[in-house]
């Protein structure tokens, strides 16, 4: 529901004609009339908390309306995201400084380079193989261990 049409239901609902609202918000009832037309795009805030505060009603209600962010829309939002995401992770990163979650998302992106080079589904096409079809084996995570030659014997 727009603004307008929310703040004249709710002002009906309440039986108070614009200037007895306009009155107890504090704004003309010229403004008032505009706001519940539509005319104004942007009302402020504070605006909208003397409205609500006029009509005993939870600002949160007008603020949606007017397609301001709320703690309630934003938990909407964020539930999906924080679902996704292990609870002891992220009481670990509310922990660390910002520098410190950019410097370890940095590290984890490049971490992430680094394996999705290496031939995974999700780097793209497979190694190629040798000229007899094989496939070359993956590379060793550490250099072969070097076996001390024995002295020649005469």
């Amino acid at each position: 529901m727009k603004l307008g049409d929310k703040i004249r239901k709710l002002r009906e609902e309440y039986s108070l004609t614009q200037g007895q609202l306009a009155g107890g918000a504090s704004v003309s009832q010229g403004y008032l009339s505009q706001l519940e037309n539509g005319d104004v795009k942007n009302p402020s805030a504070a605006v909208l908390l003397r409205v609500a505060q006029a009509m005993h009603v939870d600002p949160d209600e007008l603020f949606e309306a007017a397609g301001y962010p709320t703690v309630r829309t934003l938990r909407q939002i964020y539930s999906d995201y924080e679902s996704n995401i292990d609870p002891e992770l992220l009481r670990y990163l509310g922990r660390l400084t910002r520098e410190r979650q950019r410097r370890l998302l940095l590290l984890l992106e490049g971490m992430e380079t680094v394996v999705a080079g290496e031939g995974h589904p999700e780097s793209g096409p497979a190694e190629p193989s040798t000229a007899n079809g094989a496939a070359d084996p993956a590379p060793s995570a550490t250099p072969p261990a070097r076996v001390p030659s024995s002295p020649a014997r005469d």
